[in-house]
């Protein structure tokens, strides 16, 4: 018999001290736990979050597992352009550069809403903030050897159901219907993976852009989706459900895997191997997602919306 490659796990990490990260919405669920065990391989973590009190106690979580833990704190509403701005000149204040982008922070409405920028909710904060963001602190990651931004999607960028319509990005036009509208950031997220990976193609620069998925986490997340998603982590039938939500461990691995295996390379995208559940491994996105003309269009669409251009020089 060969010899079969063992899966990808925390103890794979490289070293990362002198490493500086950035994860957003890292107070809880799937982003504390990639937070955790960024630090836990000496990188200074960036709390990039929305509820500052939040993003203490997720660092005093931190610390009681890794005590000298570096975890400094920026406040972080993606759904709010201001506060991105604000977010982003915060960071370039304070580092001359960033080893690492994870993009995990999103959110999932049952029903439309918009922002203060008149967006809607979803799509505003799941694609075009985590897009604006990065664009601001673009020259950071690029001043960074071998840095890398990694965006969390999710598997239902993959549905059957999920299409991005560039002409009602915002959901006025169609019945809302939440988990679609998620979906359809979800898919965003992997085309701007995508389209960023193709614009940074023959260019200079080092940096790398990843894309990963959770699979089905037992996280708070949850909490927003389906009512028969949230009735799995009822505690009156847990103890049956559980094999269908990996735990936030797990879940984590394939964002971890794209951020820190120094066999990864630009354009890939990170997910369970069984689908929902697993070990990470490499995964595809749908046709849609890596259809280079319409990820194109999406990306000049999102520098109109949010103001936010690219500088590649």
């Amino acid at each position: 018999m060969g010899n079969k490659k063992s899966p990808w796990t925390t103890a794979d990490m490289p070293d990362l001290h002198g490493r500086t990260a950035i994860v957003t919405g890292a107070s809880a669920g799937l982003g504390l736990e990639t937070a955790l065990r960024l630090a836990g391989r000496g990188a200074t973590v960036v709390l990039a979050c929305r509820n500052p009190e939040k993003a203490t106690a997720a660092a005093e979580v931190i610390r009681a597992t890794v005590p000298d833990a570096e975890l400094p704190l920026v406040r972080l509403d993606l759904s709010s352009l201001a506060s991105v701005r604000e977010a982003a000149a915060e960071v370039r204040e304070r580092w001359e550069r960033i080893d690492l982008l994870i993009n995990n922070a999103g959110t999932l409405n049952r029903e439309r809403g918009e922002t203060a920028d008149g967006f809607e909710t979803t799509f505003a904060t799941n694609h075009l903030g985590p897009f604006a963001f990065t664009g601001l602190v673009f020259d950071r990651l690029l001043a960074a050897e071998r840095a890398r931004v990694v965006t969390v999607s999710s598997a239902s960028s993959g549905h059957g159901s999920t299409v991005l319509d560039l002409d009602d990005l915002g959901y006025e036009k169609r019945a809302y219907k939440g988990m679609r509208v998620y979906g359809q950031s979800k898919l965003a997220n992997l085309m701007f993976t995508f389209e960023l990976q193709r614009r940074l193609n023959g260019t200079a620069a080092e940096l790398i852009a990843l894309a990963a998925h959770p699979g089905a986490a037992h996280s708070d997340f949850v909490d927003n989706m389906s009512p028969f998603v949230r009735m799995l982590k009822h505690p009156a039938i847990d103890w049956a459900t559980s094999w269908m939500l990996q735990s936030t461990e797990m879940g984590a691995l394939p964002t971890l895997r794209a951020a820190v295996d120094p066999g990864a390379r630009g354009g890939e995208f990170y997910g369970p191997a069984h689908g929902l559940r697993g070990y990470p491994e490499l995964t595809e996105g749908t046709e849609q997602a890596r259809d280079p003309e319409l990820a194109g269009k999406l990306w000049v669409e999102s520098e109109r919306l949010t103001g936010v251009t690219y500088d590649f020089g």
